[in-house]
């Protein structure tokens, strides 16, 4: 504790940054749009199918679009990228405070997923990494920790905004917010930062000057994509949010086949977010000490557990603990996987390797409701749904074992 303590005095503004930047990518994730659900649906007279798909065809396209648009932050001076993003993200809400047709809603989706789901948190992970050497798993789990903060704050302020002033209203103070009151904050921690020098290119930063056998060109997505260890970790990079994301949006199903109430599930969700942000703590002083290739595997055993629970552990007190599981998983995920590809690819082409896999991140969210919903409409049990889950999470585990943990060798520049 001593350790995080003196670390973030001595780099404060740029953690903050890290962390407002995640936290408020949290207007684009799934589980603070939920909130907004019931009266879009209403006010634009959309059916559940017809919502649900806008949701998932906006999903997919910025899904697309963020592989052009991440890889970005290696080509402009942060700034601004960040003043691009931040607008893009106000824009979007501005768009769905002013929807009255489903062309508006399908673009206002769009933005959203684009530049809160994807680009923000985007920007703040890609920061830590590529600044911090030294420190990356502790800078990357204090960030990460925007996102399970925002998830136990953020419902409650859109409930009592949306029950007050409505969610069209909602939606235009959270885009005046991002516009007036983020985005010149973001920007004076930028300026407060001593780690952040513009002055110097990407290139030159962190393990691109150590990199043994660099001859030209510092390694990218292609490298990644010839790399045969990124495909056999795939599905366990993907397990996560994959998994989560059907759980999630399906949880009436989860519900009526554990014989839990809708209330007893979000008092679970404290604990759900309060042991994601102890995890991420803890998952980032741990990766400093052992590195990301030896810690991969480890990130899917809490996952393996909960669909084992969700599968098979029956009764009301299964549903802490599975809920404490997921936050393990959770919040392990981003110091380990974010620490993982600088050391092993560098940081010159970091925005673009990260954007590449958090499109394909963004794509298994929006195939993993379609998928789910297939198979509960075919009455498939409980048991025998998130038994397959873990079935899956127990092959990639073995995969992912056979990957960078196996062979941990930094790729040399091509």
């Amino acid at each position: 504790m001593r350790d995080y303590l003196l670390f973030v005095r001595q780099n404060l503004a740029l953690l903050t940054f890290g962390f407002m930047t995640i936290f408020t990518g949290n207007l684009g994730q799934s589980f603070f749009i939920a909130w907004f659900g019931a009266g879009i649906q209403e006010s634009l007279d959309l059916s559940a199918g017809v919502y649900g798909s806008a949701y998932s065809f906006a999903t997919l396209c910025s899904a697309i679009t963020v592989i052009w648009a991440g890889g970005l932050i290696d080509q402009m001076p942060l700034r601004r990228y960040v003043v691009l993003i931040s607008m893009g993200l106000a824009l979007a809400l501005l768009v769905l405070s002013q929807t009255q047709s489903l062309p508006l809603l399908l673009l206002g989706f769009f933005l959203l997923r684009l530049f809160g789901q994807s680009l923000l948190p985007h920007t703040g992970s890609t920061t830590m990494s590529r600044y911090f050497k030294d420190g990356r798993g502790k800078a990357l789990s204090l960030a990460s920790s925007g996102m399970p903060i925002g998830e136990v704050v953020l419902p409650v302020l859109a409930v009592a905004s949306i029950a007050w002033v409505g969610w069209q209203y909602t939606y235009l103070g959270l885009s005046l917010s991002v516009l007036l009151l983020m985005l010149p904050l973001f920007l004076w921690l930028l300026g407060k930062s001593p780690r952040l020098d513009e002055t110097s290119s990407p290139e030159q930063t962190a393990e691109d000057k150590t990199v043994p056998g660099q001859l030209n060109k510092p390694p990218g997505r292609g490298a990644v994509l010839r790399d045969y260890r990124f495909w056999l970790a795939l599905p366990g990079l993907i397990a996560g949010p994959f998994l989560l994301t059907g759980l999630f949006i399906h949880q009436n199903f989860l519900l009526s086949e554990k014989g839990w109430s809708m209330n007893w599930l979000a008092t679970c969700f404290i604990i759900y977010g309060t042991v994601h942000w102890v995890s991420s703590l803890i998952s980032g002083a741990v990766v400093d000490r052992l590195r990301a290739p030896r810690m991969l595997p480890w990130i899917l055993v809490p996952l393996l557990a909960c669909m084992l629970t969700a599968a098979f552990v029956p009764g009301q007190w299964s549903a802490p603990l599975m809920m404490a599981l997921l936050g393990v998983a959770a919040g392990a995920m981003p110091p380990v996987t974010g620490s993982l590809w600088p050391e092993i690819y560098g940081t010159a082409r970091l925005g673009a390797i990260r954007a590449m896999n958090m499109s394909i991140m963004v794509l298994s969210t929006a195939i993993s409701p379609v998928l789910f919903g297939y198979f509960i409409d075919r009455s498939v049990s409980g048991a025998q749904l998130y038994g397959a889950c873990s079935v899956f999470v127990a092959v990639a585990l073995v995969l992912m074992c056979l990957s960078y943990p196996a062979n941990s060798r930094p790729v040399a520049n091509s």
